[in-house]
């Protein structure tokens, strides 16, 4: 590496790590290289449209969502030792919600803005390009459409929107992304967590006390988005609360009807507090309605009414459309997917409920979920008490009798049941025969065998 581009790297990693702030770029500890992660800065009113195998969707065979914030692409770049003088950056460019299309077009660009710049420092032109030109490149306009790819996983490109799909998609473009169901909630989530971000820095004034304050320090209402600081509005609902007045938790504003959160609730008023709120407004808006659900989302929980004879809910909030049964996306009539944990906490549910509740379990979940749920935690336990991993492939072993000396049934390779190493294929006895090995003299430790039979089998 010349003096000139190891100076030249030096003062361009010094450069970003001035111009972005940690969120955006993080300098690699090993390498001369890094990590960029780029938020694009969306047009007002930018919506996404959700189609194809999700859901048969409303109407119009879909759900739409306006949004502020898509999550970043990912920019990860290692300096050639001649950068830039002779070679650009190596990178890989990931991305959730682009298709492996739209993602090489961006790659090929970037190699063009290097044959443009050669032999000038190129990250800042990378990076320029892709927060601030992104969407006109691809040709991307609102509302943006989300939709499974022909192969079923992972959004396909729309073809009014980029590029058709190239016969050798690049190397470098890696679309990060395990299905459409999991991306949507991802594109949700992140997008309310940069809004409260970007609330949590602004000033606001509260209309009760008067004062101007840190949106960190403050709340507004989602559906009016009046904003009052939190000590005000903490004394307003702990008074309600209080007179059992759950339902007149209404924004201060006068005339105003938007309606706090439970969510919102909770974060302000102390835990017992709380728990007479959630009381009160769960036995009135069941004496009031047969079917009332919570939006599933940590930071929304609107209160949202099942039709009769549907599993489909789908927030006034957040537009998040959601099966009330497992409380994920909306999955039409596929069965749910209930995670390990949840089997979990099912099947202690269920094995500690009375006969009514353990009915209501079995109308909730069905029947055979419940059994998978006990089946899956019998089995496991038993291999756990029963068996260890092989350490090369994991598969489960038992072992009946005969030497620690084990074989693996699954990848054949040879592992210690004491310390659960791996073993020379070559000489697996060496491992109990070695001095220094923790393992010495223990190879039939725990079986009752003739010592000489194993001497004669080293020796062999």
């Amino acid at each position: 590496m010349s003096s000139e581009d190891q100076e030249a790297q030096e003062d361009e990693l010094l450069a970003l790590a001035s111009i972005y702030d940690e969120d955006e770029f993080k300098k690699a500890e090993s390498t001369q290289g890094g990590e960029t992660r780029i938020c694009l800065e969306l047009p007002k009113n930018f919506k996404i449209f959700v189609s194809g195998n999700l859901t048969e969707g409303p109407q119009n065979g879909g759900f739409e969502y306006t949004i502020c914030f898509l999550p970043p692409l990912v920019l990860n770049f290692e300096f050639p030792p001649d950068y830039p003088s002779t070679s650009p950056p190596a990178f890989t460019l990931s991305g959730k919600w682009l298709s492996r299309a739209q993602l090489t077009a961006l790659c090929k660009h970037l190699d063009n803005l290097w044959e443009e710049n050669r032999g000038c420092v190129v990250m800042f032109a990378w990076m320029q390009f892709l927060k601030e030109e992104t969407l006109a490149y691809l040709n991307i306009a609102s509302p943006f459409e989300l939709k499974l790819s022909p192969q079923g996983t992972g959004p396909g490109l729309d073809p009014a929107q980029g590029e058709a799909e190239p016969a050798a998609p690049d190397t470098r473009a890696i679309q990060d992304v395990e299905s459409l169901s999991n991306l949507i909630r991802e594109i949700l989530d992140f997008d309310q967590a940069q809004q409260k971000k970007c609330f949590n820095s602004k000033m606001y004034l509260c209309h009760i006390c008067f004062c101007e304050k840190l949106g960190r320090e403050s709340m507004y209402f989602p559906e009016c988005r009046h904003v009052y600081c939190r000590a005000c509005l903490k004394d307003y609902f702990e008074i309600q609360i209080r007179d059992g007045q759950v339902h007149c938790l209404n924004c201060p504003e006068p005339k105003c009807s938007s309606v706090a959160t439970p969510g919102q609730v909770k974060e302000l008023v102390a835990e017992e507090l709380f728990a007479r709120y959630d009381r009160l407004l769960l036995q009135s808006s069941l004496d009031l309605m047969a079917d009332v659900v919570y939006c599933p989302r940590p930071d929304c929980q609107t209160p949202v009414m099942q039709e009769p004879g549907c599993t489909m809910g789908i927030c006034s909030s957040c537009n998040y459309a959601f099966c009330t049964l497992c409380k994920m996306t909306y999955h039409g009539v596929s069965p749910c997917k209930v995670t390990a944990e949840k089997l979990i906490d099912l099947r202690n549910e269920y094995l500690e409920a009375d006969e009514a509740n353990k009915r209501f379990l079995e109308q909730r979940y069905g029947k055979r979920v419940i059994q998978k749920a006990l089946e899956e935690m019998e089995s496991k336990e038993w291999l756990e008490k029963n068996s260890k991993s092989c350490p090369c492939c994991g598969t489960h072993i038992e072992k009946l009798d005969g030497c620690n000396k084990m074989t693996c049934t699954g990848c054949m390779r040879y592992f210690c049941w004491i310390c659960m190493g791996s073993l020379s294929r070559a000489n697996p006895y060496r491992h109990f025969n070695d001095p220094s090995s923790p393992c010495f003299n223990r190879l039939f430790q725990a079986v009752d065998v003739d010592v000489d039979i194993w001497e004669d089998e080293i020796e062999d």
